[in-house]
């Protein structure tokens, strides 16, 4: 990578790497990825839009995968809809891992295993598990526990929107702050949620490239003040 990343944006927004096809940045929690319905707040789409502009690029970033925004960690986006596209529809074979870290409420009862659950909107909209759903798999590891907390390790077989976030509330363990699946504690006054790793083909010449932003400090600083 070369020295002049990560960059900092405006509005916390780190870029890890630029080419002329992609755009890789670590998002802060709060930052939406993009704009949904009416709002007007500024995303991490509009703040590269923006970085492209003034660097007198003509292209405009695409959102490639999406990150809750209160959802921190490693995010692609392309710079064209072509990259865009390809990367979408060979998204299973182009991406060979993505990893998240999650500080989950109470104490799992074994050191990993996998959630094959089955995952459907219910009546809310709200992504749940339910039977006849679309395949959904996650892998875990404990990394570390405390009194009231798990601070976990996650591998994605399968890319849901909300998979994690429901695995986990199904598994009985909702990830802390997660006021939408049932969290009863908010140690940090966020999501504790972070993508940590993404591991991919390039969509141009096929190379691996590999990006990880460790997990903030805070989450294992609440494993001990729990």
């Amino acid at each position: 990578m070369s020295s002049a990343y990560p960059r900092r944006l405006s509005q916390g927004l780190l870029l890890l790497y630029e080419d002329r096809d992609l755009l890789v940045v670590d998002k802060p929690a709060g930052l939406l990825s993009i704009a949904a319905g009416a709002e007007r707040d500024k995303t991490a789409y509009w703040i590269l839009s923006e970085y492209l502009r003034k660097k007198g690029e003509k292209r405009r970033p695409a959102v490639v995968h999406r990150l809750d925004r209160e959802t921190s960690g490693v995010m692609i986006f392309a710079k064209s809809d072509t990259v865009k596209r390809k990367l979408m529809e060979h998204w299973d074979a182009t991406v060979l891992e993505r990893c998240y870290i999650a500080l989950a409420e109470g104490e799992l009862k074994e050191a990993q295993g996998s959630i094959d659950a089955p995952l459907g909107e219910d009546q809310r909209g709200r992504v749940v598990v339910v039977p006849g759903g679309q395949r959904a798999v996650t892998h875990w590891k404990v990394l570390k526990t405390g009194r009231r907390f798990s601070l976990l390790s996650l591998e994605l077989e399968t890319g849901r929107r909300n998979q994690i976030r429901a695995h986990l509330d199904w598994l009985g363990h909702p990830v802390a702050g997660d006021k939408k699946y049932r969290a009863k504690t908010d140690p940090l006054h966020r999501l504790c949620l972070h993508a940590e790793r993404i591991v991919f083909h390039h969509p141009h010449d096929g190379r691996v490239l590999e990006f990880e932003v460790k997990a903030p400090l805070t989450f294992q600083q609440a494993l001990k003040t729990d």
